[in-house]
């Protein structure tokens, strides 16, 4: 009883100390997964705190166990809406991709390790995917807003490139211990990975979305329910010899975009079990690897980082969108520089060790080294690169505090709490202020205390406003409350002017003394852009004209409503 107090103590305090330990990580602009790393290095073998933690087949079980949550979290907090722009480069990235990855990587491998093709092609398998858990926690850490086309194509690719990697490590990791004898059963192999884990997730998640939809249950239990079918969903899939990992993602992205009172108890409760998922993950892998084994492996593993940065990633990034989508050079830079690695590497890294391959403890070893590398040089420079590349757009305004009332069970009113800052609200009688016709004021917080509204009263800065309304009525009243500074970032990305998509170019084209071809004259300012950008624009798409930038502000579907534009 006494040492299983004390694993519950040392536990404890890792994960508190973590989470602490996430605000200094934070400030100084340390990646949140390093520190985790970290943390469970220094309580190993090697360490302050001597762990002694070698099981490489438990530490397997619990990081499947944990990557399965981090991507049903991610699932859940995906949009239907980016896959209209994300989809298809998502799925070339994540398959080509992968493929033109991992076998630069094992070429590189091969010479830089000394070891024979299959070896040095599963090392390549093992690192060829980027890792969901390291992309969704970067990207959120570190509050970068992309633009839709490059976020929702790096976030459906996180989400969805770990089959290929899985298949290409088991298809490699069989051939060297004798149980996969030929191409045949490797082409079996990858049809039942993403089959099977495309039938079961997506089939398997819409059935338990519409379940939830339907059942009442105490708020508490939506979250627990949903939990447990989707482990089931993952263990199907993986009895099956299909991607678990694609099917969980698979079935979050459903259960996450089935409109119901479920959602609300579900995606809190989600997302704080990813971040414990993620915490204990990094714990676990930092415990299990040894520095004084890594330092034999150190320097080759470091070259073999710098090759997948600077030019495995790069080239393949480049094959796999260039050639079938409109991506502009500098998004295609950024997406090459996100292809963070992260758990999913290390994770693999083990199936060698539990398959007994020989000399199983190098791919392990290489992996971490590569996991580390990229954390520190990618991951510590997204922010800038994001600006350098200049793919971000002007942070969307919220509620501070969004809560729906359980009223109805489908399109429910909610609770939107807002604080004053904006001047063009201040000191305004609210009987002049344009709501939303489907919003009510409830309450308006002043000083520690409430005052009930009334077509006179005034607000004034640092109020906190309570409205009530639905989902449609937020993106007005977010207009309405949107702050001084958020105001000031949006006017100088967009400009100053903001014209309406459904303009007579012919009419611009008079107010600016601009030149139109015959067949522009007749077209619209909203269309005249979208044929300009390509397909598929997004907010923050802009099209240098006549010595003037204009700037995509709203869309809607594939059509261009509203334009920025901003002088040179």
């Amino acid at each position: 009883m006494g040492d299983l107090n004390s694993i519950y103590l040392v536990a404890g305090l890792l994960v508190a100390f973590s989470i602490l330990a996430s605000r200094i990580s934070a400030r100084v602009g340390m990646p949140l997964l390093l520190l985790f790393l970290f943390i469970g290095m220094m309580a190993g073998e090697d360490g302050l705190l001597g762990i002694n933690f070698d099981d490489y087949s438990q530490a397997y079980v619990i990081g499947q166990l944990a990557l399965a949550m981090i991507l049903l979290d991610g699932g859940l907090q995906t949009r239907m809406s980016t896959f209209r722009v994300g989809l298809k480069p998502a799925l070339s990235l994540a398959t080509l991709g992968v493929f033109i990855t991992s076998g630069l990587v094992g070429v590189a491998a091969v010479w830089l390790l000394d070891l024979s093709w299959i070896q040095g092609l599963l090392v390549g398998s093992i690192v060829g995917s980027t890792d969901a858990a390291a992309v969704f926690s970067m990207l959120k850490g570190q509050g970068v807003t992309l633009n839709e086309r490059v976020g929702a194509t790096l976030e459906i690719e996180s989400g969805t490139n770990d089959p290929m990697a899985i298949f290409l490590t088991l298809a490699f990791s069989q051939t060297l211990t004798g149980q996969v004898s030929g191409v045949s059963d490797s082409l079996l192999l990858f049809v039942q990975q993403f089959g099977w884990g495309l039938v079961f997730g997506l089939g398997g998640g819409w059935c338990v979305g519409r379940l939830l939809k339907w059942l009442d249950l105490a708020s508490g239990l939506y979250a627990l329910l949903t939990l447990a079918l989707a482990l089931a969903i993952f263990a199907v899939t993986n009895l099956t010899d299909g991607s678990g990992f694609l099917a969980i993602y698979l079935a979050g992205l459903m259960i996450g975009n089935i409109k119901g009172r479920h959602i609300e108890h579900i995606v809190p409760f989600n997302d704080g079990l990813a971040w414990l998922s993620l915490i204990v993950l990094f714990l676990v892998l930092g415990l299990l690897v040894t520095p004084t084994q890594l330092m034999a492996y150190f320097w080759p593993s470091v070259a073999v980082s710098v090759l997948l940065i600077f030019g495995a990633r790069p080239i393949a990034v480049i094959l796999s969108l260039k050639p079938f989508f409109r991506f502009r050079w500098r998004e295609v830079f950024f997406i090459s520089w996100v292809g963070l690695r992260g758990a999913v590497p290390i994770v693999l890294a083990i199936l060698p060790v539990i398959s007994g391959v020989e000399d199983a403890s190098l791919y392990f070893n290489v992996a971490f080294v590569v996991v580390l590398m990229s954390l520190v040089v990618q991951g510590m420079s997204i922010g800038p690169m994001a600006k350098w590349m200049r793919v971000i757009v002007p942070p969307k305004s919220a509620p501070s505090r969004r809560k729906a009332l359980g009223v109805f069970p489908e399109n429910d009113y909610e609770m939107l709490m807002y604080k004053i800052d904006n001047r063009g609200v201040e000191d305004v009688p609210l009987r002049y202020l344009k709501f939303p016709s489907g919003t009510s004021l409830a309450a308006v917080f002043r000083s520690n205390a409430m005052i009930h509204p009334k077509g006179s009263t005034r607000l004034e800065k640092n109020d906190l406003v309570c409205a009530i309304g639905r989902s449609e009525d937020v993106s007005s009243l977010n207009k309405m409350f949107d702050g001084e500074a958020r105001l000031k970032l949006a006017r100088d990305f967009y400009g100053a002017f903001i014209m309406e998509g459904d303009a007579p170019m012919k009419d611009i084209a008079g107010a600016y003394g601009l030149t139109l071809s015959l067949g522009e004259q007749e077209s619209t300012l909203g269309a005249f852009i979208a044929r300009r950008v390509g397909g598929y624009p997004v907010v923050g798409d802009d099209v240098d004209w006549h010595g003037i930038h204009w700037v995509v502000h709203e869309v809607d579907g594939n059509a261009v409503t509203k334009v920025g534009l901003r002088l040179q």
